[in-house]
């Protein structure tokens, strides 16, 4: 960026920007408030730049008409896809436009020419999506393919998990439909670069003529320094435009960054999915082993080959549960290998043979062939959330990217390590070792310490020093992320000064003015500069309620967790993110709420703890947990909502759901003593009346409550002294009292002879609003009373799994005290405590063939994401169909007023579809009561609605 450029912009508001936005194209959404400018001020980099606007097109002409006023104005301009960029070439100063938002179509797709036209904004999965029917793929298969959009990969050239087999995202392009940047429209295909109307044609021409001379002034340096190693993205593509390769335009704007143009539409090229396919997991000692025998494994022509290290393994299974992780062979690294062909007899043949030929090699320590789905599925996430596994190690180790997309040849990616591990060691760094490895790319992570003038010293020191050693090696300082603001300054260490002027020429070309994605590749701004973590605000962290157990940072800390990888923002595949499935706005992204949670904790959102930008970015948080499970990080935004909301209204007025759902145990304890008046008002004409005023929506009904010793009909007369307490939540008590007999029933009949308590409650109503005092206070009296020695020491099974996770989690990190510690770690779920009998052999005396599972959030999250699915299957349940997702309710979010919308457009994402799906008569199975509520509310009253699975299994004997 010229600096030029750079003073114009600075002599431009947002308020004048978005001003003249809304002029020129008025129905382009645009937004400068302080919480958007927040959210967009990162991607998943250590960079930090806060935005003048944030606008979201719907097509290509806002498109064309945001560049046309930024090109008059002088204000720098970057597209944005999922915004997952660990190069940092997805932030900057000026508008960003994000095409995820409504740019995200398949226009078309011919399957005989094998072909898709899809906008920039399109998901990877949902293109892979539309085109499986036809038995076509598009090759390239970055990790983030949940998230990831087209446009973002061509940005990068984006390769992929099986990029061994499909190469780079270049290589698939078709055609490109371009806005330049003063607005021109134009289309780039192999016939070259023309304008899409006569207004441009003089623009498109001038450009074209300026691309050969450039070629032609470099012809030896292109041919000699680019396309040396097949993952060479570094720096610009020139050598598509040389006379050999039919002057391609459309691969050489491939991994531009956005620096030239903005692609607002693809027309790819579309592959046959493999007939057979078949994954072989190698073991190592070693990282440098695994590498030596790449080669090898390339002579079989394998489809991918990926390799890890034993850090991502440990971290899963610390944050995932020992579960996470099956079927990996013996070792301390590995290497995924998919073969591939048409007859799955030949792939296992090929796969034996492979295996054969590693064992006389020597290196490997153990493989095995993985046949089954589960097992592949449990370990292609390993690999896949490896950024975000990496970012956050099992010891609590915090790591960064800015070297983690180097590549050199496959035959010297052994020699590569070996030196790259002792640079490591040099520099006493430490760093996790993962990537494409059959393409000879490795990502790694490493401790710098960028928040201290001698750590960002040290990361300077070490990302040259090591972009000395790559190009020693003959690789490229990046090999699928681009070079954007962490290496493009390193170019230098690996071009010469005639190959850098090309570069700027090409840039020049394009973009005359420098307003397009300005300070990367060239004039780049120092590495070392806009990082996050050197602006942040010093002062000391505000203290918190929770005790943020895993974060010695506390809140600051535990904000910090997300480091912008994006997995919330998929739209299938875990739980998170149900109120970001429902709107697809970035605002209700776990990765959004943490960003603002970020910037009011810099200080640079007004208000503090008070910030309403803040309280309006965490409105639509569930609180389900999900996040504190699916997110690679453990981003825990349910525990962070609570604790934000608890300083927020501190001394304050509360919103009135607050009182009344938030306070619920209490109102349902009094209800208890007058069940029927009670329920005969909320029937009558005053019931709306009063759900309006606690904020509770009419559009739902609410269920009847029960007297206070309901639930002690039909409990279990335990045969032995009780080994365990069954703690019967204020939900069953109110609300389903025949499940505390139901539970105690079938605990006694599994073995497990219970003792009833429903005199406790885990506070989890308090919590979920924000009401830290009386939760904690509620919380503490429980502890105590459950720990008493003279009650059973066994297990506490919760019926309620919401209460449950209370207990277990919320628990110990409110109260600090060793009582709560001990009853934190004896609490189970309901299937959680069935399965450790199922386990010791028990089996109940008939179950269904065929259920509908729902299993609720808290439980996921906190349990396990297979706790009960896993238990159906053990007991021989045929069919399970799992509604995966959130029911919508989630405790008192979809009882509220304002909430109700977003609930019920949750509960359309997996369980409608699956309770529309079932066969008349299959049992619904739903633990939690809120789970209970929505699908009664879905199904109506002519159908049965959800059970527990106490429910399920009891069988009372007359």
């Amino acid at each position: 960026m010229t600096s030029t450029s750079l003073s114009t912009v600075a002599s431009v508001t947002a308020g004048e920007l978005e001003q003249a936005l809304r002029q020129e194209v008025p129905s382009l959404a645009v937004d400068t408030s302080a919480g958007r400018r927040a959210q967009y001020a990162y991607d998943a980099s250590n960079y930090r730049l806060p935005p003048l606007a944030v606008a979201f097109p719907t097509g290509a002409d806002e498109v064309a008409a945001a560049h046309r006023v930024c090109h008059r104005l002088g204000v720098p301009l970057t597209s944005r896809g999922a915004g997952t960029s660990m190069a940092g070439n997805a932030v900057g100063t000026g508008l960003v436009l994000d095409l995820s938002r409504h740019m995200r179509r398949v226009i078309d797709v011919d399957a005989a020419a094998r072909t898709a036209r899809v906008e920039a904004g399109t998901v990877l999965d949902d293109l892979q999506a539309a085109v499986a029917p036809h038995g076509l793929l598009f090759g390239p298969d970055p990790s983030s393919h949940s998230r990831c959009t087209i446009g973002g990969m061509i940005g990068n050239d984006a390769c992929g998990n099986h990029s061994v087999r499909y190469g780079r995202t270049g290589e698939h392009l078709i055609a490109l439909e371009l806005v330049l940047a003063d607005g021109t429209r134009a289309v780039a295909d192999r016939d070259g670069l023309r304008a899409v109307d006569a207004s441009g044609r003089e623009r498109v021409e001038s450009l074209v003529g300026a691309l050969r001379g450039i070629v032609h002034s470099n012809l030896s340096a292109i041919r000699l320094g680019l396309g040396r190693i097949p993952r060479q993205v570094s720096g610009y593509q020139l050598q598509h435009l040389l006379p050999e390769n039919g002057f391609d335009v459309v691969r050489a704007l491939a991994g531009t960054e956005g620096t030239c143009a903005t692609v607002v539409a693809a027309t790819v090229r579309l592959v046959p999915e493999p007939p057979a396919a078949l994954l072989v997991a190698l073991g190592y000692d070693d990282v440098v082993d695994a590498a030596e025998d790449v080669p090898l494994i390339l002579k079989f022509s394998p489809a991918a080959v990926e390799g890890l290290d034993e850090a991502l393994v440990a971290t899963m299974r610390h944050r995932r549960g020992a579960g996470s992780v099956t079927g990996l062979p013996e070792g301390r690294a590995w290497l995924y290998v998919d073969l591939d062909g048409d007859d799955p007899e030949r792939v296992a043949a090929q796969a034996e043979r492979l295996l054969d030929e590693l064992r006389k090699a020597g290196r490997m320590v153990s493989g095995r062939l993985v046949i089954d789905r589960t097992e592949r599925l449990s370990l292609w996430r390993v690999r896949e959330d490896g950024a975000g596994l990496a970012a956050r190690l099992s010891d609590g180790t915090a790591s960064w990217p800015g070297w983690e997309d180097a590549a050199v040849a496959p035959d010297r990616l052994a020699a590569y390590l070996r030196d790259f591990r002792s640079l490591i060691a040099d520099h006493q760094l430490t760093g996790v070792l993962y990537g494409h490895f059959g393409a000879g790319c490795v990502h790694v992570r490493l401790d710098f310490r960028p928040r201290t003038d001698a750590g960002r010293a040290a990361m300077r020191a070490f990302l040259t020093d090591a972009a000395r050693l790559v190009v020693r090696h003959g690789g490229t300082l990046s090999g699928e992320h681009g070079d954007g603001r962490a290496r493009s300054e390193l170019l230098s260490v690996m071009y010469d000064r005639p190959m850098l002027d090309a570069f700027a020429a090409f840039k020049h070309a394009w973009d005359p003015t420098g307003l397009l994605n300005p300070g990367i590749l060239v004039d780049p701004r120092p590495l070392d500069t806009d990082l996050a973590l050197h602006t942040a605000a010093t002062a000391t962290a505000p203290s918190t309620v929770f005790a943020l157990l895993e974060d010695p940072e506390g809140i600051t800390g535990a904000a910090s967790r997300c480091v912008g990888v994006g997995r919330c923002r998929s739209h299938n595949g875990g739980v998170m993110c149900p109120s970001y499935r429902a709107t697809g706005d970035e605002q209700h992204s776990t990765r959004g709420r943490a960003r603002t949670l970020q910037e009011m904790l810099r200080g640079d959102l007004p208000g503090g703890w008070r910030s309403r930008v803040t309280r309006e970015a965490l409105d639509l948080c569930l609180s389900c947990k999900a996040c504190s499970s699916d997110c690679p990080v453990g981003v825990d935004m349910a525990t962070y909502k609570s604790e934000f909301l608890h300083h927020h209204y501190r001394w304050r007025p509360r919103p009135p759901s607050h009182y009344s759902l938030g306070w619920l145990p209490l109102w349902a304890a009094l209800a208890g003593w007058m069940p029927n008046l009670v329920n005969a008002v909320m029937n009558s004409r005053l019931g709306p009346w009063g759900a309006r005023l606690g904020g509770v929506t009419t559009r739902r009904g609410l269920p009847e409550f029960h007297g206070r010793r309901a639930w002690r009909r039909g409990l279990a007369e335990p045969a032995a002294p009780a080994s365990a307490v069954l703690l019967v939540d204020s939900f069953t008590r109110a609300f389903r009292p025949g499940l505390a007999g139901a539970a105690s029933r079938v605990l006694a009949e599994a073995g497990l002879p219970t003792q009833a308590r429903g005199d406790l409650c885990c506070g989890l109503t308090w919590i979920s609003t924000g009401q830290l005092g009386i939760a904690r206070r509620v919380l503490a009296r429980t502890a105590k009373v459950l720990d008493e020695p003279e009650g059973p020491a066994g297990p506490i099974v919760v019926t309620e799994p919401s209460c449950a996770a209370a207990l277990a989690k919320d628990l110990p990190e409110l109260v600090d005290t060793d009582a709560a510690r001990r009853v934190a770690a004896r609490v189970r779920s309901f299937s959680g405590a069935l399965r450790e009998q199922v386990v010791a052999g028990w089996r109940p005396e008939r179950v269904p063939t065929e259920v509908v599972l729902q299993t609720h959030c808290h439980q996921y999250a906190v349990f396990g994401a297979g706790e009960q699915r896993d238990l159906l299957r053990d007991l021989d349940i045929e069919k399970i169909t799992e509604a995966t997702g959130c029911c919508g309710v989630a405790g008192n979010f979809g009882f509220e007023r304002d909430h109700y919308e977003v609930s019920m457009a949750v509960a359309e994402q997996a369980l409608r579809p699956r309770l529309e799906a079932a066969a008349p008569g299959t049992p619904v199975l739903a633990d939690g009561f809120s789970c209970q509520m929505q699908v009664r509310h879905l199904v109506g009253d002519d159908r049965d609605g959800a059970i527990h699975l106490a429910q399920l299994l009891d069988h009372p004997r007359p």
